[in-house]
């Protein structure tokens, strides 16, 4: 399943997918580490597996809180969407 985590306002589209098949099959969450600011938790879903997530205070605030690793223009891989062995992280903004 995809799972989105984010917001939209008047300045664009904050979003972080996880695709949490990709977690379940993932034993060593290396994207939680990968994280700067912390954004990501691991959490039971609805069918007891562990699964990367959003935390909630940081859903809505994305747009600042990553901005240092993903700036306006193109820059290197995500530093959280590169640590996952799965490709199971994409951003929208």
């Amino acid at each position: 399943m995809i799972a989105n985590y984010g917001y939209t306002d008047g300045s664009g589209e904050y979003y972080i997918s996880i695709n949490t098949d990709g977690c379940i099959d993932c034993a060593e969450r290396p994207c939680v580490a990968a994280c700067p600011n912390d954004v990501f938790i691991m959490i039971e879903d609805d069918y007891d597996d562990l699964v990367a997530s959003v935390s909630e205070e940081s859903r809505k605030s994305l747009k600042y809180i990553c901005a240092e690793c993903k700036p306006a223009s193109e820059s290197p891989p995500l530093p959280c969407k590169d640590a996952c062995p799965m490709n199971s992280i994409d951003h929208t903004w």
